[in-house]
């Protein structure tokens, strides 16, 4: 292990771990709100709506999330849609990962007693009041953990913007293996900070689902 090596590089691996930063919470925002999206239309009772919530999450779950970007950034193109690298994979990761949040969101609101929607009901709420004020507050406390996992997830994912030369921890790494042919240690390194990238975010996760619980 070159440890000397490792400790003159590290600084370039701590910028490109700050693409990766923001790229994480870019594509996170974009998930939820896709997410927030799709779970709505899943649960509408219009058919068309629920048709096309399945439809998107069944498309962006069954269909590798590199291809829809390489889909994004070289085929964009040929539609008419231009993004450089950097949007195309904020774009790619944020959409498929919000695939996968409509169904954490979906899971969590339909968790909820039903017992609660009728006794809201009763009390003559309308149905957006009793989801509004009744079912996502209590929804939301269950859906913390879930989502927690989807971010982490999310984050390793972030990795896969290097195939279209995105300039973060992985490229990084790999573009410093080229030069120092030391594979182990450069991944070892990007590795390292991935781990602390994970666990400050786990911490985070967890203090928010202690406070859920405690209100």
């Amino acid at each position: 292990m070159d440890f000397d090596l490792m400790l003159r590089v590290y600084p370039f691996f701590l910028k490109a771990a700050l693409v990766t930063l923001e790229l994480s919470v870019l594509t996170t925002a974009l998930g939820l709100g896709c997410g927030a999206l799709g779970a709505a239309a899943r649960l509408s009772r219009s058919t068309v709506l629920r048709a096309l919530g399945a439809s998107y999450v069944s498309v962006f779950r069954g269909t590798p999330a590199l291809i829809q970007i390489f889909i994004l950034y070289f085929g964009g193109p040929q539609i008419g849609i231009q993004l450089d690298a950097f949007g195309a994979g904020v774009i790619g990761l944020g959409v498929n990962i919000g695939a996968y949040m409509t169904e954490t969101i979906r899971g969590a609101i339909i968790a909820v007693d039903r017992g609660q929607t009728e006794a809201a009901r009763t009390l003559g709420l309308s149905r957006s009041e009793t989801m509004r004020k009744v079912i996502l507050p209590q929804a939301a406390r269950l859906m913390i953990r879930p989502l927690g996992v989807n971010i982490n997830a999310l984050i390793k994912g972030t990795a896969l913007v290097a195939a279209i030369s995105v300039v973060e921890l992985t490229y990084t790494a790999q573009r410093y293996i080229g030069s120092t042919y030391k594979p182990f240690e450069m991944f070892f390194l990007a590795g390292v900070i991935y781990m602390v990238i994970i666990y400050v975010t786990g911490l985070g996760v967890n203090w928010l689902d202690r406070r859920a619980r405690i209100t």
